[in-house]
């Protein structure tokens, strides 16, 4: 499977920012667990702090070379419409993960604006979220 793994915003600070909420690996041993897990996929990571820059990003898996989609959209969960915008069009499997279990922090994280558009969310397992979330997309694929 080729999939594009997108983090969003302060992803990039996994490590360094509370790690008691996000654990102590940074953003590139986060990459490097899931390239050795999932050997036998492409797997294409992408970052940024810039909201426009990851709706570019989504919308570059409307190209259709795109097997599945896996987001962790951050604080832009819960406040983006243009990211959930940019995401509902996709017609390839897609699931949000979060680190943190959105539904057990502050209020305002327990929505998220963008899963609603997503096949599912998982939330809370730390970079175990990303694993389950390739599974899921796994799954649904094969399911196509």
């Amino acid at each position: 499977m080729n999939i594009l793994i997108i983090n969003g915003p302060n992803l990039n600070l996994l490590g360094q920012r509370n790690p008691g909420v996000y654990g102590t690996g940074s953003l590139s041993e986060l990459e490097a667990f899931l390239k050795n897990e999932y050997k036998d996929h492409e797997l294409h990571f992408f970052q940024s702090n810039v909201e426009g820059e990851l709706i570019n990003k989504i919308q570059e898996a409307l190209s259709g070379t795109i097997d599945g989609l896996i987001i962790n959209p951050g604080g832009y969960s819960h406040t983006s419409v243009a990211l959930r915008d940019a995401l509902e069009p996709l017609e390839i499997p897609k699931v949000e993960v979060h680190i943190s279990n959105i539904h057990a922090r502050e209020p305002f994280r327990e929505k998220s604006i963008t899963g609603a558009v997503m096949n599912g969310i998982i939330t809370g397992f730390g970079k175990y979220s990303y694993q389950l979330g390739i599974n899921a997309l796994e799954q649904l694929h094969s399911e196509k």
